[in-house]
């Protein structure tokens, strides 16, 4: 696979109905529409993002799909609390094509860990480099070895890796 296709790697990290997703940093709303599919009408998504336009066009694009499973929430990730989600509430985490732009990753991750339940599970995937204007520029990067390096500072532990793309790398984690 050339590019990161969401709607695979949501299906090879296990998402199923009735879990509750937060998408941290939902940006393009690939990820989010795509565990929205597979937690079904009795599961929830909740799309956050520190962007309000952008949540604006996702609440958009979801009311003209008649997608009612998603909860879109504008939050300060960076801050213990900022996702207003509350502690131990959520199944998985998506935290895609995001970290290479987080400033303060070790805060960013604590938060995914307060909003998840026990055992609960994180999908990683981003950049592996940066190739000619497509992607980050080359100094925001998070390489693999750095990525698995802030997840373990963080407490959780790696469950495996996962194909996202030929641009991408790909890993689960868990609280």
């Amino acid at each position: 696979m050339a590019f990161s296709k969401p709607a695979e790697v949501i299906e090879r990290f296990g998402v199923h109905e009735g879990q509750v997703v937060a998408d941290l940093g939902a940006g393009s709303g690939f990820y989010t529409f795509a565990a929205a599919k597979l937690v079904g009408g009795s599961g929830r998504v909740y799309a956050i993002e520190v962007q309000n336009e952008v949540l604006t066009r996702l609440a958009n694009q979801a009311r003209h799909e008649k997608i009612t499973n998603i909860t879109f929430l504008h939050a300060d990730m960076e801050r213990l609390g900022g996702t207003k989600i509350a502690d131990n509430t959520v199944d998985s985490a998506l935290v895609c094509n995001v970290l290479f732009q987080v400033e303060n990753k070790p805060a960013f991750l604590q938060e995914v860990k307060r909003i998840l339940k026990p055992g609960g599970r994180v999908l990683a995937v981003d950049w592996a480099g940066s190739f000619g204007g497509t992607g980050p520029q080359p100094h925001h990067v998070v390489n693999e070895t750095a990525a698995r390096g802030l997840f373990k500072a963080a407490g959780f532990a790696e469950v495996g890796a996962i194909p996202a793309g030929d641009h991408h790398w790909g890993f689960v984690f868990r609280k």
